[in-house]
């Protein structure tokens, strides 16, 4: 590798457009194709088209209107699904450009990785998992591949989008491996199978859930970490849900900078003192990332795309000192804002709009709009729960609640 530790432009960030990329970069030049054969672009790379039609596609757009933390009752300057997005892809482009990977690829999962969130962000997500556990739940990554596979409806030929096989396999490992080599599922789906979705696939057997995904998933994946905890972190404090003090002694990296910019910029308001801490915790965060990277690459030294599909652990992620600074944040997000009584009291009015609305499509699926009405009936309760899962994940904050008002007499307030 030979990738330095010193200033900034140690991983490569200064002329990235004249260095080729990194041996065990996933090339476009190399994709695999698609599941429907299409001529080639002559002025895109297959990986550039997919980040096109992700951009384009309407599960994108509807990403504006969905929850991260807070409804967007809460106000105009809180992150929602899309910012959220938006600021992963561009954590993710900045570490593909310093490893020398393919940005175009990475930013496409960066993108995708949450068209399958439900409205009401988590919230929403265990609702409609809990009734939907008798047809085989519901998982937002393995509604992404639903999304992206079968339920845009934007081209003359094919169903979804189409993405290359790559682009596929990134957004499918975006936790990792999904089973063993012998196929016994893994890790978060350990004990409790795959879902759903996965399984109907008829695609899925081109893809080797058992491998580590390509690095531009991996940069995508660490890039969705430190953007909701920073961005979390952020809003939390704005919306004085948690408090500077008790967030500080709970993650001694974040005092040391606290002090830091104290000592640099006395009396900096309140504001920027917060916007000044969250860009450190971005800045070191990333660059612990690469340098840990770099350790990796390193020790193992791929050469291809298959030595980092068969290593034994992936290899970008943080070291083990970040990694325990991020576990302190999580521990500390958890109760302090993801379970404050706020939050939470919203959270139980949003748990209650999406599971009285499943309850009531699937006694009434005319209710639904026409084109989400047909093939179905309560002769395939299976076909019919899972239409209806899909109409409802689909679904904006705004449009759930508007929904519930038109067809309940009591819809909470989420405020």
């Amino acid at each position: 590798m030979g990738v330095a530790v010193g200033s900034e432009d140690r991983f490569g960030a200064i002329g990235y457009g004249r260095e080729a990329l990194a041996p065990f970069a996933t090339r476009a030049t190399e994709s695999r194709g698609r599941l429907q054969p299409e001529p080639a672009s002559p002025t895109r790379t297959p990986f550039q088209r997919d980040r096109d039609r992700i951009v384009h596609s309407t599960a994108f757009r509807r990403l504006a209107h969905k929850t991260q933390v807070f409804v967007h009752h809460e106000g105009d300057h809180f992150r929602s699904r899309l910012t959220h997005t938006i600021e992963v892809a561009q954590i993710a482009r900045a570490i593909a450009r310093a490893l020398r990977l393919d940005e175009d690829l990475t930013e496409a999962l960066a993108l995708a990785h949450d068209l399958g969130h439900t409205p009401y962000g988590h919230t929403g997500e265990d609702a409609l998992h809990a009734v939907m556990e008798p047809y085989g739940g519901f998982d937002h990554n393995a509604q992404t591949l639903r999304i992206v596979t079968r339920l845009e409806h934007r081209y003359a030929a094919f169903d979804g989008l189409n993405l290359s096989l790559e682009a596929l396999d990134g957004l499918v490992k975006h936790n990792g491996p999904l089973t063993d080599a012998q196929g016994v599922p893994t890790g978060r789906y350990e004990g409790r199978g795959l879902p759903h979705a996965f399984l109907d696939f008829a695609g899925l057997s081109a893809l080797d859930l058992s491998t580590q995904p390509g690095l531009e998933a991996q940069a995508a994946a660490i890039s969705d970490d430190i953007a909701y905890n920073a961005h979390d972190i952020d809003d939390g404090l704005r919306a004085g849900h948690i408090a500077l003090p008790p967030l500080l002694e709970a993650v001694p990296f974040l005092k040391r900078q606290i002090e830091e910019i104290d000592r640099i910029h006395p009396g900096l308001d309140p504001d920027r003192r917060i916007a000044e801490l969250v860009r450190r915790l971005i800045t070191a965060m990333v660059e612990d990332v690469l340098a840990e990277a770099t350790r990796r690459l390193d020790a193992v030294r791929p050469q291809s795309l298959n030595d980092v599909a068969q290593a034994s652990r992936p290899l970008i992620a943080f070291s083990a000192e970040m990694a325990e600074t991020d576990r302190q944040i999580k521990g500390y997000l958890f109760p302090a804002l993801y379970r404050h009584p706020r939050v939470v009291k919203i959270r139980t009015e949003a748990a209650r709009v999406v599971t009285d609305l499943f309850a009531l499509y699937m006694q009434r699926p005319q209710e639904m709009p026409e084109v989400w009405q047909k093939g179905v009936s309560h002769d395939d309760p299976q076909r019919l729960a899972r239409r209806v899962c899909d109409y409802i994940a689909g679904m904006t904050d705004r449009y759930a609640l508007i929904e519930h008002r038109r067809l309940f007499d009591d819809s909470p307030s989420l405020r």
